[in-house]
């Protein structure tokens, strides 16, 4: 090699500074072509430093290792050099004549990068497991030996390289100072054509290789269906062959190809086998801690805390190769496993997700077994008992409308249905009106789970459901029962009975009990246009009025605030009503209330109002009355969906949970609104 100073040059015939020279001219030379008369006028660099020959292998002998062990990166654009003093590697002037400069920015990163495709053969051996015969004896024999082989082979390689070379060389990336020369086909025995036709063989069996495993993999894959426009490629030629998968792998190889620049190609190769290989650390993992039964690895000395260890170096590695294309790796590898979430088919063999999934679940069960719900944590966990039709179709669906802005899309929500008759002769039935149930669900965008139940009597079918529906933590602790419209003028007194019993067995559980009354008028969540693809949000506004008569904790402040919490109702402002007696302090009730919703952190105004105590009873009868007359005007009017709205949205300003007091001879005796 020819050195100036500290400088690798480029190979000359004549590595001196001899006047005329090979470097003379190249350093001397002024811009008209004539040579410079006093070697003042040269490069100051080449002025003020002598040129020497260095050997390139200096051999193992030589100390070179030593030298070597250290790290020597350099940044792109600068001058090859053997010291750390920047007047030797940074240029002091434009031209760089024949001196050899970085053309990237060096890194163990980039060294990673560069190096880790030559270790990617490791899952050849399972790319080809249907063809072996017994495929779980031969790839962990074959893998390991083929592992400990190659890091031998290529640890020596570095090893033996690091000892033998000069500094400078190893920095040559192209071998410009010899030429341009193989190092390693220089020092090879018997002839430099060893090394030659050895690289080429091993570059075209390694393609093969990937030829080979790459399609059969990719027919296997489509094969299995798991990703749905992969299909295509499942066919086979006639003599077996997957033809269709290796035009394809042909032509993502050729793209990389023409990429043209290893520097380039190696990091996008490392992400894809570092994201193979950390999937399948994690699919071990996962089988292994889930104690799925049918994953049964027969390799003895497997422990899933080596497959642990084994996803955090494809992770570390990822990054540490170039971060922006392991991210971008994550992205299309979480791309992919969306779309067969969302398109691709179910298997027999399950998917390790959703058996963490199962396992969280139960966990979490588990957990909310420990000790008794907390007040701050209390949440509405709906039960829906809906009413059927003769179709099996639901009656009041509006019922699914307010649980899905009651809990904004969140939370526990179950609807269920109670069918008369016998279970072995009403199946079928049950599953009709399960689908009926589920179809209501979807439309009214409720988020929950719907179930049947089949009793001889719909008193205790209800009771039953209320006393077991739920699981652990999970059960219903609030439930929304439509208004028993036609109990007035029904001849059987089991439309009312049903409803009374229900109120009872639902106050012995202590469970919330929510009635709403008029919910064919309820706010839609959305609604499509006609003839148009457009879906619009109703949005109510004005105000939501809790009459707050008895103290319930919180119940009537928590429900309207959750109700804001939707879409429909954020527009919506909140008014308290409490009735206060005459002798009674209004000022300072008003002030109480206030507190007390100061510290629920609810936004609400506070207005009391001051009655007698005959007036209390009127109020309630006449505001009954006036509810149910303005009822029956509208069902006269006969109006349209839209007309009623525009009518009802000047009145229904109020929400009321309404409630019925019974004697024990199960005879009506007052009416209020709470």
């Amino acid at each position: 090699m020819c050195v100036l100073g500290a400088r690798l040059l480029t190979q000359v015939d004549n590595c001196t500074k001899e006047y005329g020279g090979d470097l003379w001219q190249i350093y001397c030379a002024k811009e008209n072509n004539t040579f410079a008369q006093n070697i003042t006028e040269c490069d100051p660099y080449f002025q003020a430093h002598n040129v020497s020959e260095r050997r390139a292998i200096v051999g193992l002998a030589s100390g070179a290792f030593t030298s070597n062990l250290g790290s020597h990166f350099m940044e792109q654009g600068q001058i090859v050099s053997d010291t750390d003093n920047p007047d030797d590697y940074e240029s002091l002037n434009n031209p760089t004549y024949n001196q050899i400069v970085i053309d990237i920015t060096t890194s163990f990163t980039v060294l990673v990068g560069i190096f880790f495709p030559s270790c990617t053969g490791i899952m050849a051996g399972s790319n080809r497991s249907g063809d072996l015969a017994d495929a779980q004896k031969s790839i962990p024999i074959g893998t390991l030996a083929a592992i400990v082989t190659t890091s031998f082979v290529y640890l020596s390689y570095l090893l033996l390289f690091a000892g033998s070379y000069d500094l400078l060389l190893m920095r040559d990336k192209f071998g410009y100072s010899v030429g341009g020369k193989l190092a390693i086909a220089a020092i090879s025995w018997p002839n430099e054509w060893v090394i030659l036709v050895g690289s080429l063989l091993s570059t075209i069996g390694a393609g093969l290789q990937s030829l080979t495993g790459a399609p059969r993999l990719m027919q296997a894959i489509s094969k299995d269906g798991i990703i749905p426009f992969l299909v295509p490629f499942a066919k086979s030629s006639a003599r077996g062959e997957p033809l269709r998968a290796l035009l394809m792998t042909g032509c993502i190889c050729q793209f990389g190809i023409l990429i043209g620049n290893l520097d380039y190609i190696a990091p996008i190769l490392s992400m894809f086998f570092l994201m193979c290989y950390g999937f399948v650390n994690l699919a071990c993992a996962l089988q292994t801690l889930l104690r799925t039964p049918n994953w049964r690895p027969r390799f003895k000395y497997y422990h899933w805390s080596l497959s642990f260890v084994g996803l955090s170096l494809c992770i570390t590695v990822m990054f540490m190769t170039s971060w922006y294309y392991a991210l971008l790796a994550m992205l299309i590898a979480g791309i992919i496993y969306k779309y067969i979430e969302f398109r691709g088919a179910e298997k027999e063999w399950g998917d390790g997700i959703r058996g963490l999934a199962l396992s969280a679940a139960r966990y979490s069960l588990l957990r909310l077994e420990e000790g008794p719900p907390h007040t701050k944590n209390w949440r509405p966990q709906i039960l829906i008992l809906a009413k059927l039709t003769k179709d099996l179709v639901p009656k009041y669906k509006k019922l699914f409308t307010f649980a899905s802005q009651l809990k904004a899309g969140k939370g526990l929500t179950i609807g269920v249905s109670v069918i008369d008759g016998e279970y072995s002769k009403s199946y079928g039935e049950s599953h009709a009106a399960k689908q009926s149930l589920r179809r209501a669900m979807n439309e009214e965008k409720v988020k929950g789970f719907v179930d049947t139940l089949i009793a001889k009597n719909i008193t205790e079918g209800i009771s039953h459901i209320i006393q077991t529906c739920g699981l652990g933590g999970m059960k219903p602790n609030t439930v929304i029962l439509g208004w028993p419209y036609g109990w007035r003028h029904s001849p059987d007194e089991r439309s009312w009975r049903v409803f009374l019993d229900t109120v009872r067995n639902v106050s012995a559980a202590k469970m919330a009990l929510l009635v709403p009354k008029g919910i064919n008028f309820y706010p839609d969540s959305m609604s499509k246009l006609s003839y148009s693809p457009v879906v619009c949000i109703w949005q109510v506004s004005g105000t939501i009025d809790i009459w707050w008569i008895v103290h319930d904790g919180g119940l009537l402040m928590l429900l309207p605030f959750l109700l804001r919490q939707h879409k429909v109702w954020k527009n919506c402002k909140m008014r308290i009503f409490t009735v206060a007696q005459l002798e009674d302090n209004s000022i300072q009730m008003k002030k109480d209330l206030k507190t007390f919703l100061y510290h629920l952190r609810i936004d609400a105004e506070v207005d009391v109002v001051e009655l007698m105590d005959s007036d209390i009873q009127t109020y309630t009868y006449e505001r009954t009355l006036m509810m149910e007359q303005r009822t029956q005007m509208l069902k006269e009017l006969r109006l349209n969906r839209k007309e009623k709205l525009n009518i009802v949205s000047t009145w229904w300003k109020t929400l009321y949970l309404s409630c019925k007091k019974f004697d024990n001879s199960s005879s009506l005796v007052t009416w209020s609104d709470t």
